[in-house]
């Protein structure tokens, strides 16, 4: 299995407000460098989105090591909250719905074909791709015409699709 390091990261002009994403992708061959952004979203929708994209850019299942500076991203993965609250119908406890449901369903997909550690770096500290995919996500979401983020903005429209969620 191919090995490969991606390093993602997100960002918000507020939060919400308009919002951004950055990812390296580092494997034998040439680097990927991917952005995008929306109108108006979150810092931990755009810090998922970024995972979802690195793991939905590789072309072949793939061990990967996914570095973000995000620590809900991380632990929602490898602490297994995620799952939990997947299992949990998307509540974090009885009265408490899990937030972004739909993003969280297509990482945890894309995690079961690939197979990926998630490793926590600290944000602004000197990490160069780290700053690199940061960098990128501001540039993202300063852009002009951005897209809607149809689960931010209307949130009560997600339902699982075995056809696609994204």
């Amino acid at each position: 299995m191919k090995s490969v390091i991606a390093y993602t990261d997100g960002a918000c002009i507020g939060n919400p407000g308009p919002g951004g994403y950055g990812v390296v992708v580092l494997s034998a061959s040439s680097p990927i460098e991917l952005s995008g952004g929306f109108r108006r979203t979150t810092n931990n929708r755009m810090e998922i989105i970024a995972a979802i994209k690195a793991l939905e850019a590789l072309e072949e299942r793939c061990k990967v090591e996914l570095v973000s500076d995000s620590q809900y991203l991380v632990n929602a993965i490898s602490l297994g909250w995620a799952k939990k609250w997947q299992a949990k119908g998307w509540m974090r406890t009885k009265t408490e719905r899990a937030l972004n449901p739909d993003l969280w369903e297509i990482l945890l997909q894309l995690c079961e074909y690939h197979q990926v550690e998630f490793i926590w770096v600290r944000g602004h500290s000197g990490n160069t791709l780290n700053q690199q995919c940061d960098r990128m996500a501001v540039e993202a979401a300063k852009q002009r015409n951005l897209p809607v983020d149809e689960g931010y903005e209307k949130k009560n429209l997600f339902k699982t699709s075995k056809a696609g969620l994204w």
